[in-house]
């Protein structure tokens, strides 16, 4: 371990020679803040460059996008995976957006409902979008009230199996007038800013998807994989976990202005994230690298090439490992069936979590891209201070806890037992990647002090965050006892983002292993904390307590959190108009704006 250290101290200095001090910036779950360091401090935003007056759209050629995890489908509402959601968001496009400092601006509508100017109802349970009455879709069919009113009854449907979990809060949608949708809510909603907000939950065109709702929808290939859009481009041919073709949409309400600058656009999947750097960075072979998920040590040398140019934002992403809170070996696995150890047992979960050097793991895997955290919600003021003991690696206690435990190591071999259990050793899985693979090596290590055995496996990601589940290896059906990944909200509001985790969500084969609680925690506590926190005034002054209660519950008994992760992308160099990349929506939210010099 004290080479191994001297190792690390060296690519510490390396990194710190060469690398990049990226500007982290967080939003808030607000619609108006600014976004704001974790500290409390603003952050400043950098405005997009716009493109040269009288550039016409479409003239700017191809731009190619690297996402080393492919795409599998292009139909955002059927999809938890950001591959997928990112393909489709070029096609579909929602109400309003989340902008880089979490604020809520106008995609589909003309303007952002508040109770001010009556879009909101006072009592939060209800709210009207008045829409654009420029946008067409791509085959030049106007789009209307309709087409939203349809998504709703394409997602309401439980046999479509849609991923978007924010319709569940919603008991109607009536169009108005064509131009005019009322959203009416189960409950009141503070923060109503969930369906038909952000790359998650866009609008589908009726037309299209009539034939598509309930147990046809995932048959609907050639819908799902080229989805009628308004957006700035629309796919010519989607290669499932391969490439996805695009051109622009001649019918784009941005035409006009010179939008998009690009006439076709290209996502290629395949590799991994230090060949996507390299790519961008270095080779200068193509134009944007997404989730680059690369050593410090390595990526730095690649930027200082001059080549592109590397992006980071904080938001609430975190790297963690999940404690299967059901029995992966019962029949049928991870279904229902407790898990022998991990339920209810606050001990084993401490020992293995303050086993781990924390700072070791975000020095190989992330630098400045990362920062050890103890907390799934590690944003702002809400930032749980409970759980920091974490931050300092103690084998002495770890080992003292399994021991007070019973859980010994009683025929010599270095691994302790548990009654009725057996061996301590547990099959602990992630993606392929170098970087992850990296900090399993050292979370094994850790483990080992203390008499704990992990068998390392990792998956193909195309496979491991395929949110079809076509695969046993996804992560939602979570058939071994530890995976490890990144979780991250897809908005600034905590309530939204930590609903996932309540025991209505928890995925099973009845719901197609749709339902965000992957680690399975079924906790009467939490699930009633969420109900409260759910209809609470965002200026209530016990929100924040609220928010730290239910992260304290994930992040000491399902889940293991490890890392601060911001979202690390590159462009190249010539690539201009694209702005603070968005942690918060998708990283193409403004794809029509980029040109290239």
């Amino acid at each position: 371990m004290k080479k191994f250290l001297a190792l690390l101290a060296a690519l510490a200095m390396v990194a710190a020679a060469c690398g990049s001090d990226p500007e982290p910036e967080e939003g808030t779950p607000t619609t108006e803040a600014p976004a704001d360091n974790g500290d409390g401090e603003e952050t400043p935003t950098t405005e997009a460059e716009p493109a040269p007056e009288g550039t016409e759209a479409g003239s700017g050629g191809n731009l190619l996008l690297l996402q080393w995890q492919a795409p599998s489908q292009a139909n955002a509402l059927l999809s938890n995976g950001t591959k997928d959601l990112l393909a489709s968001s070029l096609v579909l496009e929602p109400l309003a957006e989340f902008a880089p400092d979490g604020s809520v601006i106008p995609a589909l509508a003309a303007e952002i409902p508040s109770v001010s100017n009556g879009g909101i109802a006072e009592d939060n349970l209800s709210i009207t979008w008045t829409l654009r009455d420029d946008v067409m879709w791509s085959d030049g069919t106007p789009f209307t009230a309709d087409d939203v009113v349809f998504t709703y009854e394409y997602c309401s449907n439980e046999e479509t199996g849609c991923a978007v979990e924010a319709f569940t809060k919603v008991s109607d949608v009536i169009a108005n007038d064509d131009f005019s949708v009322t959203v009416t809510f189960t409950e009141p909603q503070p923060y109503p800013f969930e369906a038909y907000v952000s790359y998650t939950s866009p609008v589908i065109q009726r037309a299209q998807f009539a034939d598509c709702v309930g147990v046809a929808a995932k048959a609907c290939s050639d819908e799902n994989f080229m989805p009628v859009g308004t957006g700035p481009y629309m796919v010519t041919e989607l290669r499932p976990e391969d490439a996805v073709s695009y051109e622009m949409n001649p019918n784009y309400r941005g035409v006009a202005e010179g939008k998009p600058f690009f006439g076709t656009v290209e996502i290629k999947g395949g590799g991994d994230a230090e060949a996507a750097a390299r790519s961008v960075l270095e080779i200068g072979e193509a134009d944007y690298a997404w989730n680059l998920q690369v050593a410090p040590e390595i990526i730095a040398p690649m930027e200082a090439a001059g080549v592109g140019r590397t992006a980071s934002a904080f938001t609430a992403n975190v790297e963690h490992i999940n404690l299967n809170q059901t029995d992966p070996f019962a029949d049928p696995p991870s279904e229902g069936t407790p898990n022998p150890l991990f339920v209810d047992n606050p001990d084993l979960h401490r020992a293995l979590s303050i086993a781990i050097n924390r700072e070791e793991l975000v020095a190989v895997g992330y630098g400045p891209a990362g920062r050890p955290t103890c907390n799934m919600w590690p944003v702002g003021s809400e930032n749980s201070t409970n759980n920091d003991w974490c931050l300092t690696p103690n084998i002495a206690e770890a080992n003292s806890l399994l021991d007070g435990l019973g859980y010994l190591d009683t025929d010599g071999d270095g691994v302790r037992e548990a009654d009725g259990y057996g061996p301590l050793e547990f099959d602990y899985v992630t993606s392929t990647n170098a970087v992850r693979q990296s900090n399993q090596e050292l979370i094994k290590s850790y483990w080992a002090e203390i008499g704990v055995v992990a068998n390392m496996k990792n998956e193909d990601a195309g496979l491991f965050f395929d949110g079809t589940c076509a695969s046993d290896a996804c992560i939602w059906k979570f058939f071994t006892p530890m995976e490890m990944f990144t979780n991250g909200s897809s908005g600034p509001n905590a309530a939204s983002y930590l609903n996932g985790w309540v025991s209505s969500k928890i995925p099973t084969s009845e719901t197609s292993w749709g339902g965000d609680n992957i680690p399975r925690l079924n906790s009467a506590e939490y699930d009633a904390l969420e109900a409260e926190l759910s209809v609470m005034a965002l200026d209530d002054p016990a929100r924040t307590d609220l928010i730290i209660q239910m992260n304290d519950i994930l992040s000491t008994t399902a889940i293991i959190p490890l890392i601060h992760r911001a979202n690390a992308s590159a462009f190249a160099n010539s690539i201009k108009g694209t702005g603070d990349l968005n942690g918060w929506d998708s990283e193409y939210y403004n794809v029509e704006d980029w040109f290239r010099e």
